[in-house]
């Protein structure tokens, strides 16, 4: 009897320590905000159930018709098992969004708002080897704004005003991350020609191919990427002040294998198919021109908890300009509320893919992943130790960046 009890005891301890930590990861993994659709129920995970607080007029889960317009949102109380209180999230009716997914490949012309800073050099001065950017607190993927109160966008502009200033200090606007400051910078005399240099090595501007996740046909916003444009040196984020997109051609490709990620070879065309308006961590977005707009099928955009582990098919253009599906498995999702860009795992199964790529490839970023005929996401990252592998994001996410993008427009147009 002694020996049961104690078994028993043992067995209540392991069943609070399973609940406990199933509480702490649900906690952890269910938003504070859901979205659904207004035909679908809020989805909370296999083992946790959302029901509405209040028990508002039956309106419940199932939000159908006239009910899922007046109801744009209703707080739910979620439960693991059914049994014990997790926490409350409010629910976010919206309506069933529809674009056209791309899959053509782009390509990319940015313009920096301010000049990156990519490396910092030492000065040889009669005095000895000095380093004016470090001395004056500089470091890489700093944005330059302004010399002495003139603006600048451009390396040139950089490079007039320093060789202007007769070595005289300068009053330096910077921007580092979200915040902005004040720097004196002091040009070094070289020893070997007498000119005064600030040992700065400096980006204005960047380049690339990718491709097109999807269009909006009611607000024609592109959105692709489904990244920021990023440094190749800094790897911080390019601030956009203008930029485009044009018509790109693949003739090659150099295969991923492991440890070495493959690319997309391309060319530009002369057509700028649209213009650019944010680059931001969901991806690049901007306005298509009437000329260039997508008119293909538009399909459902899938909201996060209707994205499943399983079969899928990408888009992608990996030769010449004609895009192709290729067989994809999602094999793993990240739905926490803090995930917002590598929110799944997707490997290539195709077969016809493989062989022409290897897998995935720098240059395939944005390509849409569609599953049960909704777009689902975007391939965003490759696995540079297994290129059949890479991370996806949610469109959720991308369309609620676009949509942003629309809003933003439309008020400065108004």
């Amino acid at each position: 009897m002694r020996r049961f009890l104690k078994a028993l005891t043992l067995l209540g301890f392991a069943c609070a320590a399973l609940i406990f930590g199933l509480l702490g990861f649900a906690e952890r993994t269910v938003p504070d905000e859901l979205y659904v659709a207004q035909d679908r129920s809020p989805w909370v995970g296999e083992l946790c159930v959302a029901t509405p607080e209040d028990q508002a007029p039956q309106v419940q889960l199932h939000l159908q018709g006239n009910t899922a317009v007046q109801a744009q949102g209703y707080d739910v109380e979620v439960k693991l098992l059914n049994l014990f209180p997790v926490k409350n999230s409010h629910v976010t009716v919206t309506q069933r969004r529809y674009v056209v997914p791309g899959g053509i490949a782009f390509g990319l012309r940015l313009y920096t708002n301010g000049v990156v800073i990519v490396g910092m050099d030492s000065v040889e001065t009669k005095e000895g080897s000095v380093n004016p950017a470090k001395e004056a607190g500089l470091k890489e993927g700093d944005v330059i704004v302004s010399m002495d109160g003139q603006s600048v966008s451009r390396n040139e502009d950089v490079s007039r005003i320093f060789k202007g200033c007769g070595g005289h200090a300068l009053q330096l606007r910077i921007r580092r991350g979200t915040q902005e400051m004040d720097v004196k910078f002091q040009p070094a005399c070289s020893a070997s020609d007498g000119k005064f240099r600030a040992g700065l090595w400096i980006r204005d501007s960047s380049a690339g191919v990718g491709m097109l996740t999807f269009y909006d046909p009611e607000s024609r916003i592109f959105a692709g990427l489904g990244h920021a444009i990023c440094d190749v040196d800094t790897g911080e984020e390019m601030p956009l002040l203008a930029g485009d997109i044009v018509d790109a051609h693949i003739n090659g490709c150099y295969k991923g294998t492991k440890g070495a990620a493959g690319e997309l070879c391309g060319v530009f065309g002369s057509q700028v198919m649209g213009t650019l308006m944010v680059n931001g961590n969901t991806g690049v977005y901007g306005f298509m021109n009437a000329s260039s707009a997508l008119t293909g099928k538009a399909v459902p955009v899938a909201l996060r908890y209707e994205v499943k582990t399983g079969p899928a098919q990408i888009i992608a253009t990996v030769d010449g300009k004609t895009p192709q599906y290729y067989d994809v498995e999602i094999t793993k999702i990240y739905s926490g509320p803090d995930t917002q860009v590598k929110n799944m795992i997707v490997e290539v199964t195709d077969e016809a893919l493989i062989q022409k790529t290897g897998g995935i490839v720098q240059g395939m970023s944005g390509s849409p992943i569609i599953q049960n005929g909704m777009l689902v996401g975007a391939v965003t990252h490759v696995f540079v130790n297994n290129p059949l592998q890479g991370y996806g994001i949610f469109a959720e996410n991308m369309l609620h960046t676009a949509e942003n993008v629309a809003a933003v427009q439309e008020k400065k147009a108004s």
